[in-house]
């Protein structure tokens, strides 16, 4: 592109904002410099005075001019700022009128007409306060352009032209700053109304996935259910036919690919069962590191194997967790696998614990941090995703994640990861903490009255805020409901900022 090219783009692009954002006062703005510049040439012409004071005229003209052209190129090139511009333009808006009516006459000039039309405009552009402070300044250049020769005119008159600056001045500023403020509130509720379109579009995105993933769950259980039987019988048969073949013999090889098989067939037939159904949760006190620990037990000779060095950095101060120890165990053991498989080579296995605040909500974290391979950046918004996997054929069902997701997600917590392609992963656990005491002050749903208790189907609705986490709901800790769409049994779809419940319990902090 040559430089004749790369200037005309650029003033083109500069030309086409600078009219974009020309506001109405803007041009009154523009309207009076022209008015003024063309009326004061013609008057100058037309009017019977001497030569030597048209002179002058013409020189006053020839500064305003020189000037404004000054003003404008400052406006095309630094628009941002054109209310410190105007300023600058106010002050040698005065100098100008001081020139004019001064030379024309002083008291008696026509020209003190210019002081009310600044005046009116810097009023509607700035408010009814810089408006007076316009006022005061104008009445000053008026009194000194008429060089305080009061017998020229008489005191009423002059008492009535300055006090009509201040009579325009305010009612315009006060009702410019009325308008300013019904704009803001405007552009205000146009801007909350599109966050509102778009968080239903997001819930709605959210329902229409709950609802096919709730249809899948229950088909995949059907032919589940369906396909178990017959794949025990197929099981149960190669198991007889092992026992009646030679070791050596080849038909023992197909015998045993057929076992394995049928067994991997049944570890996907678990998942796809544990997934689909609803689990029943027995939530109890725990203490963290424990479940934890049991939970690694299990891979300790694993890691020795394949040289993976496990690290426990535990925080020994946390309170007990309200939570289903048999199904975090079951989070654990799919994460902790994942981080063996992600380092075949060996490496660091870390887990930890640790307490969190989000959202004015306090949160018991388990860190599972490997140094494997990573998750590719284009795959790890879809890890959580049924049956999508990352490892090879084989290898997996594509459902551990979804199951960890959704457990979290009946402990009314969260499941977050992070991941380096190359340098490792950290999956993180939340689990929202309750003090026991917190258990016998008003709920959620008590004082929202949303009547979730008293429904017959309150255990099937799972309002994110009852029974157990009622002190403060899911919406208002800030998951949005996540893969549940339950906030308008809570009655709080929307900015939870402005929940009642949450205001008084996190903010005034007096319920």
């Amino acid at each position: 592109m040559s430089r004749a090219e790369e200037v005309r783009q650029f003033f083109g692009k500069r030309v086409r904002g600078f009219i974009s954002e020309f506001e109405i006062a803007d041009s009154g703005f523009l309207i009076l410099r022209v008015v003024a510049l063309l009326g004061g040439y013609i008057w100058s012409i037309l009017a019977q005075i001497e030569p030597v004071q048209r002179e002058r005229l013409h020189y006053i003209l020839l500064y305003f001019f020189f000037y404004c052209l000054f003003l404008y190129l400052l406006l095309f090139f630094f628009f941002s700022q054109k209310k410190r511009i105007y300023v600058l333009s106010l002050f040698l808006d005065m100098s100008f009128l001081y020139m004019l009516i001064s030379s024309t006459g002083g008291f008696n000039s026509s020209y003190f007409v210019g002081l009310y039309l600044l005046t009116v405009l810097h009023s509607f552009y700035y408010g009814y306060a810089f408006g007076a402070f316009v006022a005061t300044l104008s009445a000053l250049v008026y009194l000194v352009a008429g060089r305080f020769q009061f017998g020229m005119i008489h005191w009423t008159e002059l008492s009535l032209r300055i006090a009509f600056l201040f009579l325009i001045a305010l009612p315009v500023g006060i009702l410019s700053d009325r308008l300013r403020a019904d704009k803001e509130r405007i552009e205000t509720l146009n801007r909350e109304l599109l966050q509102r379109i778009e968080e239903i579009k997001n819930l709605q995105a959210r329902l229409i996935e709950s609802e096919k993933l709730s249809a899948l769950g229950k088909m995949t259980a059907d032919v589940a259910h369906e396909i178990r039987n017959p794949l025990s019988a197929i099981g149960g048969f190669a198991k007889r036919l092992k026992k009646a073949l030679k070791s050596d013999s080849k038909e023992m090889r197909y015998v045993d690919i057929i076992c394995d098989e049928v067994l991997r067939l049944e570890r996907t037939l678990r998942d796809v069962l544990t997934f689909s159904r609803e689990a029943k949760y027995h939530l109890r006190y725990n203490e963290i590191n424990d479940v934890v620990d049991k939970a690694l037990e299990f891979f300790e000779e694993a890691c020795q194997e394949r040289d993976i060095v496990i690290v426990r950095d535990y925080d020994n101060s946390l309170p007990q967790v309200l939570i289903d120890a048999e199904q975090v165990t079951q989070v654990l053991h799919n994460l902790i696998m994942n981080s063996i498989d992600a380092m075949p080579e060996g490496g660091t296995l870390t887990l930890s614990t640790r307490m969190d605040t989000e959202h004015s909500v306090d949160y018991i974290v388990i860190d599972v941090i490997d140094t494997g391979s990573g998750i590719p950046e284009d795959k790890i918004d879809r890890i959580f995703e049924p049956f999508f996997t990352t490892k090879e054929i084989g290898h997996g069902t594509g459902l551990g994640l979804s199951i960890c997701k959704k457990i979290m997600e009946e402990h009314r917590g969260r499941i977050k990861v992070c991941s380096i392609s190359g340098t490792g992963t950290s999956f993180s656990l939340y689990f929202p903490y309750v003090a026991p005491e917190d258990a016998f002050k008003t709920q959620c749903w008590e004082y929202m009255k949303c009547g979730i208790e008293r429904a017959d189907d309150a255990i099937h609705r799972g309002c994110p805020a009852y029974p157990i986490y009622g002190r403060v709901c899911w919406v208002v800790a800030g998951t949005y409901c996540e893969g549940r769409v339950k906030g308008a049994i809570a009655q709080k779809i929307g900015d939870c900022s402005k929940c009642e419940f949450y205001q008084r319990l996190v903010i005034r902090k007096d319920l």
